[in-house]
């Protein structure tokens, strides 16, 4: 496993949709493998390939540890609940910045595993807001388009400081 170099803000690849897997390979089991070890050298709990410069529709979370990996190819949210809920976010691609999004409550998700099986689940909580995130991500909106104009502005200024010292 290697730990590959997370792309930064504000990258453009950062605001670029992915390409869905087609190659269900040792390359994709790979690439599943580096994201996870770069997700915890960053550290954090959920990566995308698209943090790491690579527009593919993945995503590895861990809310646990590694016992508790979970790799996501292609995912597609299928079912957002009317419920809302606040929970604070962040990105491995803004270090150090964090702000609360509103999202959902639950959802259901559809992918594939790194076999290429196709999985429905449902998810609340933590891991329904990364969940949420990620595929954002996939998509090419990064977390911060989910604030209003003056938070994101104040938290671009703020990471922009920060790389300043």
């Amino acid at each position: 496993m290697a730990i590959l170099p997370i792309v930064r803000y504000p990258d453009q690849r950062l605001r670029m949709p992915c390409e869905p897997v087609t190659a269900f390979d040792a390359r994709l089991k790979e690439m599943a493998d580096d994201l996870a070890a770069t997700m915890r050298a960053a550290p954090g709990i959920g990566i995308t390939a698209a943090h790491v410069g690579i527009l593919e529709q993945v995503t590895v979370i861990e809310l646990d540890g590694p016992l508790s990996q979970r790799v996501y190819v292609n995912p597609v949210i299928e079912w957002l609940s009317p419920e809302l809920q606040r929970h604070t976010e962040g990105s491995v691609s803004m270090p150090g910045v964090t702000d609360e999004v509103e999202r959902p409550a639950r959802i259901r998700l559809t992918y594939q595993d790194l076999a290429g099986a196709t999985h429905t689940d449902e998810a609340d909580g933590l891991l329904a807001v990364c969940l949420q995130h990620e595929v954002d991500q996939l998509g090419g909106i990064f977390w911060i388009d989910r604030l209003s104009r003056l938070k994101r502005e104040r938290i671009v200024k703020k990471f922009r400081k920060m790389g300043e010292q």
